[in-house]
């Protein structure tokens, strides 16, 4: 009988493990009225280097492309 009690707090370990981040983002979720990371901009609304390279390269490649 033991060896079943052990399986059982084995597996109860296991699930609480494999659950834990979804509880964690549940808890976050509910914490700022239905924001789980807290007041974030809207996509596109903040400048960003990486964005900036990209459109300087779509425009320098579009250039290229309109001259030939």
């Amino acid at each position: 009988m033991g060896s079943v009690t052990g399986l059982f707090l084995a597996m109860i370990l296991i699930g609480a493990a494999a659950f834990a981040p979804l509880g964690y983002f549940i808890y976050k979720f509910t914490q700022k009225d239905g924001k789980p990371f807290g007041d974030t901009e809207p996509h596109g609304d903040s400048p960003s280097l990486v964005n900036d390279l990209a459109e300087k390269a779509i425009a320098l490649f579009k250039g290229k492309l309109n001259k030939q």
